[in-house]
C-alpha cells in the first residue's frame, strides 16, 4: 500500500516580500534602486553630517586632485577652486537636487493629473479650456520658458520649482484624460454609474486606481528629464544661486577648469548620470511591475531565484 503525501502550499508571502522578490529578479532595477536609496539618504542626512566640511575652505588645498588618500579620506574625490572636498559637496548638493526635482514632479503630477481626470470624465465645455491650456504651455519649449521666466523673477528654488512644474503639467494632463477616456467606457464603470454610485466615487474609487500605475511610471521618468532641466538651468547661471550648491551648479563651476581640473565637472556630472540612468532602469521594471498581464515574468523569476 502506497503512502500518499499531501505537500502543503508553501506560506504566502507579504507584499513587501512579494514586490522586493520581483526587484531582485531584475538586476539592474534592484541595483538601480540601491543608487537611489543611497542617494536619498544623502540627500536626508548629508546636510546634517557633512554640512560644515562642505564649506571649510582650505587654499593649500585649491584644485586638489582625486584619489590622494595623504590628505585623508574626505578628499578622494578631490578638492574645489577653494580646497573645499568634493565628496561632501556631492553628498550635501544631493539635498537640493532631489528636493527641487522631487517638489516640481509633486506639483506637476497632482495638477496634472486633477485636470486629466476633469478633462477625461466631463463631457462639458470646461473639458476643452483644459485641453486648449495644455495646447499653449506645451507651444513653448519647456526649458526655453523657464530661461525667459527666470530672468524675470528671482532664481530662488520656490520660483525653479514653479516654473518646471508648469513646464511638465501637460505630460500628466495629456496622459491622465487619454486613460481616463479608455477606462470610462469599460463594463465596471458602467456598472457603478448604473447602482447609482457617485462621479467623485466613480473617478477616485474606480478610475483613479487603473490610471494611477501609468503616472507613476511616467513620474519616475520625468522625475530624471526635470533634475537634467534643473541642472542645465544652474549651468546657464539662472539656477540656483550660491552658497547653495546643487549638482548642476558645480558642473558649471568647474567648467573654468576642465583642462587643469577635470574632477571638478566629472564627479558632480557622473552624480547626474548615475541617478538619471537609475530612474530610467527603475522606470522600466515599474512599467512591468505594475502591469498585471506582464508581472508574472518577474514573479516566476523571483521564484525561481529563491
Amino acid at each position: 500500500m502506497t503512502d500518499t503525501r499531501i505537500q502543503s502550499d508553501p506560506k504566502p508571502r507579504g507584499p513587501f516580500t512579494t514586490w522586493l522578490s520581483m526587484l531582485w529578479a531584475d538586476k539592474l532595477a534592484f541595483f538601480a534602486a540601491l543608487f537611489l536609496l543611497v542617494a536619498l539618504l544623502c540627500a536626508i542626512f548629508g546636510p546634517w553630517l557633512m554640512g560644515d566640511l562642505a564649506t571649510k575652505q582650505n587654499l593649500r588645498g585649491r584644485n586638489a586632485p582625486p584619489f590622494d588618500l595623504a590628505r585623508g579620506w574626505l578628499m578622494i574625490l578631490g578638492a574645489d577652486a577653494l580646497g573645499r572636498p568634493l565628496l561632501p559637496r556631492i553628498v550635501v548638493a544631493a539635498q537640493n537636487t532631489l528636493m527641487v526635482a522631487g517638489a516640481a514632479v509633486l506639483c506637476s503630477a497632482v495638477v496634472g493629473c486633477g485636470l486629466g481626470l476633469i478633462a477625461g470624465y466631463s463631457r462639458k465645455r470646461a473639458a476643452q479650456w483644459i485641453m486648449r491650456l495644455g495646447d499653449v504651455i506645451m507651444s513653448f519649449p519647456s526649458l526655453l520658458l523657464a530661461v525667459i521666466v527666470l530672468y524675470m523673477l528671482e532664481p530662488s528654488v520656490a520660483n525653479i520649482v514653479l516654473v518646471l512644474a508648469i513646464t511638465r503639467i501637460p505630460v500628466y494632463l495629456r496622459t491622465t484624460r487619454a486613460e481616463v477616456l479608455e477606462v470610462r467606457e469599460r463594463m465596471f464603470v458602467q456598472a457603478a454609474r448604473v447602482m447609482g454610485a457617485s462621479d467623485r466615487r466613480i473617478i477616485f474609487r474606480h478610475i483613479l486606481p487603473v490610471v494611477l500605475p501609468t503616472l507613476l511610471t511616467i513620474a519616475t521618468l520625468d522625475f530624471a528629464f526635470v533634475m537634467l532641466a534643473e541642472s542645465s538651468l544652474s549651468f546657464l547661471g539662472i539656477g540656483i544661486q550660491p552658497p547653495e550648491i546643487t549638482w548642476g551648479l558645480m558642473v558649471a563651476q568647474g567648467r573654468e577648469y576642465l583642462t587643469t581640473a577635470w574632477w571638478l565637472s566629472f564627479w558632480p556630472g557622473l552624480a547626474i548620470i548615475g541617478t538619471t540612468l537609475s530612474l530610467n532602469l527603475l522606470s522600466n521594471w515599474m512599467r512591468i511591475a505594475l502591469d498585471p498581464a506582464q508581472r508574472w515574468r518577474l514573479e516566476m523569476r523571483g521564484r525561481k531565484n529563491d
